[in-house]
Order: C-alpha cells, then sequence, then structure tokens
C-alpha cells in the first residue's frame, strides 16, 4: 500500500508541475480548439503541434520577413553605392581645393622672375 502512495504522491507533484507551469491550461485550450473544430483535421497530432507552436513559425510571417530581408538589402547595396558616389564626389572637391591653395602660391604666368644680376 505504500508504493501505492508513492505512485500517487509522485503524480500530484507532477501534476501541480504542469499547472504551475502552464502546460495544463495550453493544452485544455488547444484540445477544446479541437473538439471544437467543424472539420476534424485527417491528423490530430499535427493540429496539436500547430497550435501549441511546435511546428515553427507561421509561413505567411515567414514568407514576410524574407520579404522584408531582401528589400533591406536592396536598399543596403543602394546606400553603398550612394556614399562610394560621395566618397569620390568629396575626394575631387578636395583635390581642386587643394590645386587651388598651391596655384595661389605659385607666380602667374604674366609675371617673370627677374634674372639675377
Amino acid at each position: 500500500m505504500t508504493a501505492y502512495r508513492g505512485a500517487d504522491s509522485k503524480r500530484e507533484e507532477f501534476r501541480k508541475y504542469l499547472e504551475k507551469a502552464g502546460v495544463l491550461d495550453a493544452l485544455t485550450k488547444v484540445l477544446v480548439g479541437l473538439y471544437e473544430e467543424p472539420e476534424k483535421p485527417n491528423n490530430a497530432l499535427d493540429f496539436l503541434k500547430q497550435h501549441l507552436g511546435a511546428s515553427g513559425p507561421d509561413t505567411a510571417d515567414v514568407e514576410a520577413l524574407k520579404l522584408e530581408v531582401t528589400e533591406l538589402r536592396q536598399k543596403c547595396e543602394q546606400l553603398e553605392e550612394q556614399n562610394q558616389e560621395y566618397r569620390a564626389k568629396l575626394q575631387a572637391r578636395q583635390e581642386h581645393a587643394t590645386s587651388k591653395k598651391l596655384q595661389q602660391y605659385e607666380p602667374s604666368q604674366g609675371e617673370e622672375q627677374a634674372p639675377d644680376s
């Protein structure tokens, strides 16, 4: 009789654990959903997995995320190209400004240096 009480005690402890973790509520909701389903699915286990979230993310969500990733990659490529263009323009302007400064210190063509006599 002691072994029977030990088994009952373990079962009760496990049931409390499942209840505390929310497992019993989740299973109950999914099973009620299956019960209320007008057209019962061919594979009840797949129904349970899908509604418990074990089957992974929703296909529509995955497709939407894939599309978003593709769009963001294209945007990133565009921004990288634009960045390269701006860098080239900046470098050209810096070179132009440097050459103007150098010209400022060079004698003009109309001025000739006097020969040392």
